[in-house]
């Protein structure tokens, strides 16, 4: 087996997704800390070699382009199979891959067809003793295990939202370059189109900045302030357990552990406690603000700033004075 790190870029209509470059800055630094190549792996029809291109750009030691009829779409035995046969020819010590919906439906299947270790949703990772230890939230993220894979082959890991900063991505000084591959992996099902979302629905995990709302908005009339604040930071609003079980916002606007899992560069945590069942969706925001009224709230201790005051006060005077600044 050799020391060759692999990242599978996730993509769509020719774009990495945002987690892809986490999931690039992630193999960046884990090729420093063992001495080994990272290399970014593109699976798709002729929609995904503008991503291979855009990854050649980027300091690897090589990309990947694995094309055919079966992965002109994603289909989970489509993409299993393709990379399957890639990581049985060049034996990767590790493959590195974004935790998202779609990994989490054919990744495990990879792994089972390799008989290769798995460790989903990985954090943070360090080398001891010789061998890599991660590490990954368990029990709704009440806990950290410290996971060490058995065996000599190649080892599967999904990596949280928000666990590798994209900004800490290295570009390369020279392109780097790209390998293409194709396979005979055929697609598991027959794809008749792809539709996007219908509007109502929304991913929080794409969104830039994020004001959420929790129990202490008090009721729904009070989300007017929420949503001033969102429209002028050009915000999403997200929301904690209880506003959503009260049906003031849909469910696609939770976040948490039964929730979406997010990553924006700022988070506005309005009138939200702290529980770790929602932190644990969103506590690899770059930037936390939070409002509360209570001094003690257990969302203090993860906030870069903080104000103790009714958010009632404080929002409708903030979101003044971002207008203002704005407008200035």
């Amino acid at each position: 087996m050799g020391n060759a790190i692999w990242i599978v870029l996730e993509h769509r209509q020719g774009k990495p997704h945002r987690m892809a470059l986490e999931a690039v800055a992630a193999g960046q630094e884990l090729a420093r800390v063992t001495g080994g190549t990272a290399e970014a792996v593109v699976v798709g029809g002729a929609e995904a070699r503008a991503v291979a291109d855009q990854a050649a750009g980027w300091q690897l030691g090589a990309v990947r382009f694995v094309a055919g009829e079966g992965v002109a779409h994603y289909t989970p035995g489509g993409y299993a199979g393709a990379l399957a046969e890639a990581v049985e020819a060049d034996r990767p010590a590790v493959v590195l891959f974004p935790h998202t919906y779609q990994s989490v439906e054919y990744v495990p299947r990879l792994a089972q067809a390799l008989g290769a270790a798995l460790v989903p949703e990985a954090v943070s990772f360090e080398q001891r003793d010789g061998r890599l230890v991660w590490r990954r939230p368990v029990l709704g993220g009440k806990l950290v295990a410290e996971v060490a894979a058995r065996g000599e082959g190649p080892v599967l890991v999904t990596l949280q939202s928000g666990a590798f900063a994209a900004d800490q991505l290295a570009a390369a000084a020279e392109p780097a370059p790209i390998l293409e591959q194709s396979t005979t992996a055929a697609a598991d099902r027959e794809v008749l189109g792809v539709e996007e979302a219908a509007e109502q629905q929304v991913d929080l995990s794409q969104a830039p900045v994020i004001v959420a709302v929790g129990r202490g908005v008090g009721k729904q009339e009070n989300l007017v302030l929420v949503r001033e604040l969102a429209e002028a930071l050009g915000a999403e609003i997200g929301a904690s357990r209880p506003v959503i079980d009260s049906g003031w916002l849909e469910r696609e606007r939770q976040i948490g552990s039964s929730g979406q899992t997010v990553a924006p560069r700022l988070y506005v945590a309005l009138g939200i406690s702290g529980a770790i069942q929602h932190v644990v969706g969103m506590k690899g925001s770059q930037v936390v603000v939070a409002i509360n009224k209570d001094p003690g709230a257990p969302i203090f201790a993860i906030a870069d700033y903080g104000v103790v005051g009714d958010l009632h006060e404080v929002v409708p005077a903030l979101t003044a004075a971002v207008r203002e600044a704005k407008a200035g």
